[in-house]
């Protein structure tokens, strides 16, 4: 199956609600505007293989545009809209891509120009997009070629180690699976209404919040952001079913919601990041119901397990979706008895085609068809999975992954700068804080307003650590690489003290 014919799949719910909200809208109407749209686009020139970019925040333009996209057989390439200019540039110009689907206009030349860009971007404002569709009516496109479920569908561009985002090429098969295998493990309705909050471009809240309730004919309630009271009231008001969610979401809904508020919620899913034991507790202590922690990666479309429903373990990931084996094992690749903890590697329909453009990267991750995903667990005697650790150096901050050696090389081109080493610390008010240790060039003073005020030109603003702490000297090993465990347990130290 392919991801645009999810929506074609119930014609007997054809006057179902799709979208809840002020303007509702059918099964049927989605159907018809998800054609229109790809008439319009067709028009204006984009052919299958083609890479589109997408940059906006949550409504249903977005979901009209990513199926409409993939219908042609183009690939739909999602922008975190909290970028800045010198983030989405790169993407386009990695990416090749000439056409982006965007809010506003966006100043990308001069970025643009830094990378050797010299295709001309044709940026496609939504508003304009549905006020021609409504405006006019294109040519009925039959579709222009043939193409099947292993072709790429999306990119997802995830930050790397090595500075540079990577683009995880997920197939219409990888999404389409990934989604079936969820379905499979709780029990979706028609009637079941799901929030969608979470930001669209991440691989996430798309294969969980709007693919699998397309897949089953339920509805969904869109918002673009999050706001602690406007979600409760939203989830009360619209007697919403299934809520996915990140931690620090979850912390906040215990905090300031009632036992009544989801009177109808029947499943809290929880993903992006390790969901602590005391957030657990507290929710279920105040709502009365538990979160079901899952774990997954962009590489896994991107859901590879999650705990049971009827049986919830704190600090655990759960069990392997229905088609999806996971192993653990050694640096040898040998499996590791249960218990024992070692790399978690992953095989399944929805382990991604490769990275674009990236053959190397690709071959070191994908083993033998396995997935490698770079973080440390454990196997319990039930078949629950428990992450140990990280074998990277991600940051993870409200579900958004945060990669230091990208802030690292920004801070290093800082004339001031002579090292620097960019850490998360955990925070009981945020869950987690990203910092940076700096050492001084000769003869120069480093100025931390001046040095962040720098950062906030070139990063996301959740990047951009929120403490610099400025040092002679960086902890390294025998080889000079920089101790970063050192820095942690100084600043767990230092907080300990406090």
């Amino acid at each position: 199956m392919l991801v645009h014919e999810i929506i074609q799949q119930d014609l007997i719910h054809h006057n179902h609600i799709v979208f809840l909200g002020e303007k509702p809208v059918t099964y049927g109407e989605l159907s018809n505007t998800v054609a229109n749209y790809r008439n319009f686009f067709f028009q204006q020139g984009i052919r299958p293989g083609e890479n589109v970019g997408l940059c906006s925040k949550n409504c249903v333009e977005f979901i009209y545009s990513y199926l409409a996209i993939t219908s042609l057989g183009a690939v739909i390439v999602p922008l975190n809209f909290q970028f800045v200019p010198r983030e989405i540039a790169y993407i386009l110009f990695n990416a090749n891509i000439k056409k982006l689907i965007t809010m506003t206009i966006l100043d990308l030349n001069m970025e643009l120009a830094q990378y050797g860009y010299q295709e001309e971007v044709s940026q496609l404002l939504i508003t304009d997009i549905s006020h021609a569709i409504s405006q006019q009516s294109f040519p009925v496109l039959s579709m222009p070629q043939a193409f099947d479920e292993n072709e790429v569908c999306t990119i997802i561009y995830t930050s790397g180690t090595t500075g540079n985002p990577k683009g995880a090429m997920l197939t219409h098969k990888n999404l389409v699976s990934n989604a079936q295998a969820f379905s499979k493990v709780f029990t979706y309705q028609h009637v079941d209404r799901i929030l969608c909050v979470l930001p669209m471009y991440h691989c996430f809240a798309w294969t969980a919040a709007v693919l699998t309730p397309l897949l089953n004919g339920s509805s969904i309630l869109i918002l673009d952001n999050f706001s602690i009271r406007e979600t409760i009231t939203a989830i009360k008001d619209n007697a919403l079913t299934v809520i996915f969610g990140i931690p620090n979401m979850f912390r906040l809904l215990a905090q300031r919601a009632q036992k009544e508020d989801f009177f109808h919620v029947k499943l809290f899913v929880s993903g992006g990041s390790s969901l602590p034991q005391e957030i657990s507790e507290q929710f279920i202590k105040k709502i009365g119901k538990p979160v079901v922690e899952g774990y997954g990666l962009s590489e896994a479309s991107p859901i590879v397990s999650l705990n049971p429903i009827h049986k919830v373990k704190y600090c655990s990931i759960g069990k392997p979706l229905p088609g999806i084996e996971v192993k653990i094992v050694n640096s040898d690749n040998q499996p590791l008895p249960l218990g024992e903890a070692g790399e978690l590697i992953v095989r399944g329909p929805n382990v991604m085609y490769g990275y674009y453009r990236l053959p190397e990267e690709t071959s070191k991750v994908l083993q033998n068809g396995w997935l490698h995903t770079g973080d440390i667990a454990y196997m319990d005697q039930e078949g629950y999975l428990f992450i140990v650790d990280r074998l990277k150096d991600m940051i993870v901050i409200n579900g958004e992954n945060i990669y230091p050696r990208e802030i690292e090389e920004l801070l290093y081109a800082y004339p001031a700068i002579a090292e620097a080493a960019v850490i998360g610390i955990p925070n009981k008010q945020h869950g987690t804080l990203v910092q940076a240790y700096l050492t001084a060039n000769e003869g120069f003073i480093i100025d931390k307003k001046s040095v962040k005020s720098y950062l906030q030109k070139k990063l996301a603003s959740y990047k951009i650590p929120k403490e610099f702490i400025i040092v002679d000297i960086l902890p390294k090993s025998s080889t000079g690489k920089i101790l970063k465990t050192n820095l942690r347990q100084q600043a767990m130290d230092m907080q300990t003290l406090i």
